[in-house]
């Protein structure tokens, strides 16, 4: 296979959907085909051209209508990077302030001959709903407290890469479960490939109903220190909670908090991931964030550029074949 120009198209058709809404849906064999594609794609990023004619011809909208900096900046970066024309909207500057609807703003767009939509909205159900409805590839990039798919995808990614694998292995999810779409995804996600689960935090954000999915709960992030090779941090979701659901951040920070004296505690190859952004001092020990040895969160950011590189060519293949990759010359 051609680096020098996007991956091999044998791995395409076992693609079959034009939109990405979440990983509940995906089965295993896709998951791994998106991590597989997105290997071939982080291999661009580190050339001197680091751009390929996959989608060259193709219009990508960053719909935007929760506020966002990493991830609409990594999609807009995917797009560029695959030659696609890329045309970003916010909330703010589209015609839903004049009371437009969702759906009346997805079809003139699609009446754009747009490609590909990249939605982000306060709404679950939101990318299902245009998916349903628009013949463009939805991507979804958050929505609600439902799913982030490219999020966990990046995770996924992210692990396999430092761990060869991710059967088997133990992953801890700790903070704030209930608003948080990343868990949802990435619970499904670890789940399908095989790894086991543990989301700890208190029970107003973690409540035992997550137990149905097939994760362990747990109330201290004591009990999992030594036990995982993984440790996923989330930020608490203030603007999505409508009540205080712990009596202050001191508490919090004392009972599910990753400080230095915690990290210590951890497995000499245990991995330590957040999302983003960083409450530093909260979830996460600004020293132990930074920690060269088991911090990967930077590695997180860059893994996000290749696997949204390959969630927008497998989409797009999809829903219009791309024309056959250049042989590689001999």
């Amino acid at each position: 296979m051609s680096l020098a120009t996007e991956p091999s198209r044998p791995a395409a058709p076992l693609w079959k959907r034009k939109d990405l809404v979440g990983i509940q849906e995906l089965s295993a064999e896709e998951i791994t085909l998106l991590l597989d594609t997105a290997r071939q794609f982080k291999q661009v990023g580190a050339r001197d051209v680091k751009k390929v004619p996959a989608l060259q011809g193709r219009t990508l909208v960053n719909f935007f209508v929760e506020p966002s900096t990493r991830t609409r900046t990594s999609f807009e970066l995917a797009a560029m990077r695959l030659s696609a024309d890329v045309i970003n909207i916010s909330a703010s500057s589209s015609s839903l302030v004049k009371g437009e609807s969702l759906k009346d703003t997805a079809l003139v767009l699609q009446a754009n001959n747009v490609d590909i939509v990249v939605l982000r909205h306060s709404s679950a159900g939101a990318a299902q709903f245009l998916a349903e409805r628009l013949r463009s590839s939805i991507i979804n990039a958050g929505d609600g407290a439902h799913e982030h798919p490219t999020q966990a995808l990046l995770d996924l990614f992210t692990i396999r890469e430092r761990r060869g694998h991710i059967e088997g292995l133990h992953v801890a999810i700790v903070g704030d479960i209930l608003f948080s779409r990343v868990a949802r995804s990435n619970i499904w996600g670890l789940l399908k490939l095989g790894a086991k689960v543990t989301l700890v935090g208190p029970s107003t954000l973690v409540p035992r109903v997550f137990e149905r999915m097939g994760v362990a709960v747990v109330r201290r992030i004591d009990d999992v220190l030594g036990t995982v090779d993984v440790i996923n941090l989330l930020r608490i979701q203030h603007e999505r909670q409508r009540r205080a659901y712990f009596p202050g951040l001191g508490e919090y920070i004392n009972l599910f908090g990753l400080t230095k004296e915690r990290a210590r505690c951890l497995r000499p190859d245990c991995l330590i991931m957040h999302p983003g952004p960083i409450n530093r001092g909260v979830e996460i020990d600004s020293e132990v964030a930074d920690d060269p040895v088991h911090s990967v969160i930077l590695e997180q950011v860059t893994n996000g550029l290749a696997v949204r590189m390959a969630a927008l060519y497998l989409c797009a293949a999809a829903s219009r074949p791309l024309p056959p990759a250049p042989r590689k010359e001999p």
